[in-house]
């Protein structure tokens, strides 16, 4: 299983560059981990900061909301775990070429966490719509407030869990 984990994490690093390139023509944030990390306490943008920080990260330009997608739902960085947030961005109504690629491959080639893959999907599913929102508008807001808007209390108590383990 790790060569496989390896082959779909140098799959996702080449595709993710091609796909920004061809694909993202609006502008980036223009925001730094730094900056995040002097938001409010409870603000998704501290928050954002703290899972960048965490994970030695800056935002990757034209695709920031991914990572916001990361902070929201408490999904970690792991391959799998990349691909359980497609997943639950699919069940929630996001279309990409880019989702699409990553649940394929990813269920081919990790088809050991199908269970974990259709679990995300259905969280999405029950979920109310997120994935349309424009982050960089949302990162003062209370995070704690906005997943309450976006998840059931279940949910939220299943993503304050995740967080409190990473």
């Amino acid at each position: 299983m790790k060569y496989r984990k390896k082959l779909i994490e140098y799959l996702f690093d080449k595709s993710q560059k091609v796909y920004t390139s061809m694909f993202k023509k609006h502008e980036p944030w223009g925001i730094y981990k730094a900056e995040l990390l002097t938001y409010p306490e409870n603000s998704l943008g501290k928050h954002l900061g703290l899972f960048l920080d965490k994970n030695d990260f800056e935002l990757i330009s034209k695709v920031e909301r991914h990572d916001a997608y990361h902070t929201l739902t408490g999904y970690g960085t792991k391959v799998e775990d990349e691909i359980a947030l497609q997943c639950l961005c699919f069940g929630n109504g996001k279309r990409s070429i880019y989702l699409y690629g990553a649940i394929i491959l990813g269920v081919i080639i990790l088809p050991d966490y199908y269970k974990y893959y259709y679990k995300s999907y259905c969280i999405g599913k029950n979920a109310n719509s997120f994935h349309h929102f424009d982050y960089k508008k949302l990162l003062k807001i209370s995070i704690h407030e906005f997943r309450e808007t976006i998840f059931s209390k279940h949910q939220v108590n299943l993503i304050h869990i995740k967080h409190e383990q990473v």
